[in-house]
């Protein structure tokens, strides 16, 4: 049968999907006939979606009665393929018989490099894609196919990703089962591939809708040691795709594949520095991560948000634009550096938003212990050449710890202590102060309170611009 997966959309001159997790088509940008409406760093979004993409329910009654005939057609051939023990496609004859002849070494081998699957014919299968012994499930991330109500959730991924065709779905997942049998999937979830890149991928937090939420990093990439580390060679590479894909998988087996749970992820791509496209090796890389993690890996996008957009990865995909379905357009959202952190509070709650991007989640360090992500934040918007006034009631003695930041500062804070009794005296606590960007982005308050009264702090906006105010607090038992 002929390969039913469609061929690679023209890949971008630089990383962004290296490192993210694929979907079958590419991010949208606005075409010739679609002007852009804002500017790149005056505080307007670079591209707007024309329509907001809403995630599709996995709940069987939600589907359209085609939907439903597709996965009942998708599920009987599943079965058929079980019972007759032919999901795992088996080895050509001749293939067969070379493999018995190939050496522990020559195995090690294939297992530690990407160009073969790469150039993998029609027909072929790897070593590992042998027929599953009798008892034995056949799972995809880590769930048996045909046991229970999230294999439907499982085949609904495949059959999205070939517009509810069921022959189609069927042998993508076979190839599927195939690909991670000899890329040794189960094996790669045990291995030590090191901490080098922890930096460039991580998750962090959940959005709003609570998909937890991965952020790409490009910029590392400019240490020339990281990146030649990373990129210099076919094996490097090949490391660093094993590296990605175990980094996919664990973070997928993460994901609630219960009919009404969540099961994709939020994506936040950092272009800021990022390489350019002279980068060869690391085109190469991204160019064969696509291949592997578009095929193998349909439908786990929520949404894809880049900030940080330069300009060279804006032209580029404007000129793929036209090649897009609005679905993959309504997922993605590019904006400049101005407008990152309004952004990102757009989908994700400023606590569960790093410290680098605007929000007040400092899990990478100790900085302050008393708040975590679950410490819900205030968010406010200054308005321009206005005082703000945040007052906390006291009416106990108690400890009261507070941390606040404005987006960019640029404004001058101060806090007070101010008692309800008129025998007491107003306690400065933070003299008035100007904070520029350059000072640290999060002020942490503290204070002993004896007395019934309140903590009264005042954030004053000289600018002309509107600013984003967040704060939280929290009281704690008075000890002496």
């Amino acid at each position: 049968m002929a390969d039913e997966t469609p061929s690679p959309t023209p890949q971008s001159p630089g990383p962004p999907m290296a490192a993210g997790l694929s979907t079958t088509e590419q991010p949208e940008l606005p075409s010739a006939a679609e002007p852009e409406k804002g500017k790149s760093d005056s505080g307007k979004a670079f591209i707007q979606p024309a329509v907001s993409f809403k995630e599709e329910s996995n709940l069987v009654s939600d589907l359209s009665d085609l939907q439903r005939r597709a996965l009942d057609e998708l599920k009987k051939l599943v079965q058929e393929a079980l019972d007759a023990n032919t999901v795992i496609p088996p080895l050509p004859p001749t293939q067969a018989a070379a493999a018995s002849s190939t050496s522990g070494a020559e195995k090690e081998a294939t297992t530690t490099t990407i160009e073969p699957a790469l150039e993998e014919k029609e027909g072929s299968f790897p070593v590992e894609a042998l027929r599953r012994t009798p008892g034995e499930d056949v799972s995809i991330w880590g769930i048996p196919l045909l046991k229970d109500e999230r294999s439907d959730v499982i085949l609904l991924k495949f059959l999205r990703a070939r517009d509810f065709r069921a022959n189609e779905a069927f042998e993508m997942i076979k190839r599927t089962i195939s690909w991670r049998r000899e890329f040794g999937i189960e094996n790669l979830m045990e291995e030590d591939l090191g901490d080098d890149l922890e930096k460039v991928v991580f998750m962090h937090g959940h959005d709003r809708d609570g998909h937890l939420v991965c952020y790409n990093v490009y910029g590392e990439f400019q240490n020339k040691e990281l990146y030649d580390k990373t990129f210099s060679d076919e094996g490097k590479r090949g490391r660093f795709l094993r590296w990605r894909i175990q980094f996919l998988e664990r973070s997928v087996r993460k994901l609630d594949f219960g009919p009404g749970g969540v099961n994709t992820i939020f994506q936040v791509n950092d272009l800021k520095n990022a390489p350019g496209p002279a980068r060869i090796e690391l085109r190469q890389a991204t160019r064969q991560a696509v291949l592997f993690l578009q095929d193998n890996y349909p439908e786990f996008v929520a949404k894809q948000v880049f900030i940080n957009v330069p300009w060279w990865y804006i032209a580029f995909y404007a000129m793929m634009s036209p090649f897009m379905t609005q679905r993959t357009k309504s997922k993605f959202v590019f904006v400049g550096p101005s407008r990152t952190a309004d952004t990102l509070f757009k989908y994700i709650s400023p606590e569960q938003v790093p410290i680098q991007y605007g929000g007040l989640s400092v899990d990478r360090c100790h900085c302050n212990p008393d708040f975590t992500m679950d410490d819900p934040a205030t968010e406010v918007t200054l308005k321009p050449a206005t005082k703000q006034f945040v007052e906390i009631l006291v009416s106990e003695r108690c400890i009261m710890v507070w941390e606040l930041r404005v987006v960019g500062w640029e404004v001058t804070y101060e806090a007070e202590f101010v008692p309800s009794s008129s025998d007491s005296y107003t306690v400065i606590i933070h003299k008035a102060k100007k904070m520029r960007p350059a000072d640290d982005p999060v002020i942490f308050g503290r204070y002993k309170i004896s007395e019934v009264g309140k903590i009264a702090l005042t954030i004053d906006n000289p600018s002309f611009k509107k600013r984003k105010l967040l704060y939280r607090y929290k009281v704690l038992p008075f000890t002496d």
